[in-house]
């Protein structure tokens, strides 16, 4: 048996399955990742997207941060690539419990799932801070500069950045989703993300499989390791949807 047959008979044989994505699953639909050789944290500007996606920086450079968030982080053309859309199958067919994702791009919504825990928060989600009324992402997008609202508050984008946690009601419902699995699938993530990664220890079911092209720091851990990209390995799975 390959690893593909391995994979669809573990979903096949249970109904409560949490999948646990980083930026891999997004990067086949062309958004960057941050650490690999050509993501953003290897390309050159005046201070390191870690500085830039701070709050602190947000705050005290707002122009600059925008600048930056603008061009590089709202990739409002991507479409949902295979794995997004067989996981909102896998999700319609009774398989898939819940999706929690460390990615602010909102494809998996896009592609049809309907219970998605985005433990970074959205880009479409963008809140004036003065009034908190809301404003969707091409309105950011659109702004060239500091988007303001109409009531001359400045907006912020609900993603989590660097010097901030993370929702607490985010994160029990990831909790309680990792801690009832049978089965959890790690895909597109290299695990180096605190707290997002930490989350895992609440898993207590009985297989977890991982997908990703690199290692990962819980390899030996996983019942059923894959290192092939995740869209590739979720087009050859059946859903019976």
């Amino acid at each position: 048996m390959n690893q593909i047959e391995e994979l669809q008979k573990i979903i096949d044989e249970h109904n409560n399955i949490v999948f646990f994505g980083g930026a891999g699953v997004s990067t086949e639909s062309g958004i960057p990742d941050f650490r690999s050789t050509d993501g953003l944290y290897h390309q050159e500007y005046d201070d390191p997207p870690e500085t830039i996606l701070s709050h602190s920086f947000f705050m005290r450079k707002p122009e600059e941060f925008y600048r930056f968030y603008q061009s590089k982080m709202l990739e409002l053309d991507a479409k949902p690539n295979a794995a997004h859309i067989k996981l909102a199958e896998l999700e319609q067919a009774g398989k898939l419990e819940a999706v929690i994702t460390q990615n602010i791009d909102g494809l998996h919504q896009l592609a049809g799932s309907k219970k998605v825990y985005e433990l970074h928060g959205s880009v479409h989600r963008n809140y004036c801070m003065k009034c908190r009324k809301f404003y969707d992402a091409q309105y950011v997008k659109a702004a060239g500069g500091i988007p303001r609202c109409t009531c001359g508050g400045m907006i912020k984008p609900d993603v989590v950045l660097y010097e901030e946690g993370l929702d607490q009601e985010t994160i029990q419902n990831s909790v309680r989703a990792l801690a009832g699995a049978e089965v959890v699938i790690v895909g597109g993530t290299s695990l180096v993300v605190y707290p997002a990664a930490g989350l895992l220890d609440y898993f207590r079911g009985s297989c977890l499989v991982l997908i990703n092209k690199g290692a990962t720091s819980r390899d030996r851990n996983a019942d059923l390791l894959i290192k092939s990209p995740i869209g590739e390995v979720f087009s050859q799975i059946k859903t019976g949807v």
